[in-house]
């Protein structure tokens, strides 16, 4: 059996027919230079490695930590479990910011819980005068963070700590964004989500307080009021069940124009407020 439809096949039961071929494609395409996937034959001395990657997507490994990369935004960025695989609709957070700042030369940014650092340092590539920094608790997820910052040559920087300590504080001069990609999924939800995000994406990175699923979107609101600019932007991508929630709370933390934006599949996937100029 040629390895496309082997890998399509094994992939199936766990993913759907769609998907597997999708993530197949993504394998021989990726890994192996298959340019046509249907019919490509594997080399005697890739064996072995084929082999080792079909035992990782099996047990439901996301095809993103096996090859050690995902793209986004056009770009590849290394990726493993200490980090959040990039998603789309985070790209369409992106293309709102870029939106937001094409008129200013030298905006400055600021990404609360980059993780691998899609977001500030795609911002950072698509708008070379700006000044991004990225800001992340966890350490392992900023050393990935820089290592991509490095391979594509993006002029990031990045620092450790916690937007959740009251004595955070950092000095910097006055933003022109701040955009953040937040934990916003409660515990009790965890059952509604597929396994392979579940056991093996950084909780961390995926999980809110059960108590108060919309804690970072509260303290990131009032913290970014008074780091803005006068006309400076927020951004959050946000959980569609609770993007009415975040809006009373950018509308109760004094910013103007306070919109919730859909996504390319129609769900409340983004939130935008404007400080007052």
């Amino acid at each position: 059996m040629h390895p496309f439809r082997q890998l399509v096949q094994a992939l199936t039961p766990r993913y759907g027919a769609a998907e597997a071929a999708s993530i197949a494609r993504i394998v021989l395409e990726d890994a192996f230079h298959a340019r046509a996937v249907a019919d490509f034959e594997l080399p005697a001395e890739a064996v072995p490695r084929w082999q080792s990657l079909v035992a990782r997507l099996e047990a439901g490994e996301p095809v993103q930590y096996v090859l050690g990369q995902a793209d986004f935004f056009g770009l590849k960025f290394r990726v493993d479990s200490r980090v959040l695989i990039p998603r789309q609709e985070t790209e369409e957070l992106v293309a709102l910011a870029l939106q937001l700042l094409r008129d200013k030369p030298c905006p400055t940014v600021l990404d609360i819980g980059t993780g691998s650092g899609c977001i500030a340092i795609t911002i950072q590539k698509k708008l070379p005068g700006a000044r991004v920094c990225a800001l992340d608790v966890s350490a392992d997820a900023l050393a990935v963070a820089v290592e991509n910052a490095r391979n594509l040559q993006a002029a990031v920087s990045f620092e450790q700590g916690d937007i959740l300590d009251p004595d955070f504080e950092r000095a910097a001069d006055a933003l022109d964004l701040v955009v953040s990609n937040p934990p916003y999924i409660p515990y009790s939800e965890a059952a509604l989500m597929p396994e392979h995000v579940t056991l093996h994406e950084p909780k961390l990175a995926l999980f809110a307080p059960e108590s108060d699923p919309l804690r970072f979107y509260r303290r990131i609101s009032a913290w970014a009021a008074d780091r803005l600019k006068p006309g400076g932007w927020l951004l959050f991508e946000v959980n569609e069940f609770r993007a009415e929630g975040v809006a009373d709370i950018l509308q109760q933390s004094g910013y103007a124009q306070v919109e919730i934006l859909p996504d390319l599949f129609g769900a409340p996937r983004m939130a935008r407020a404007q400080k007052a100029r």
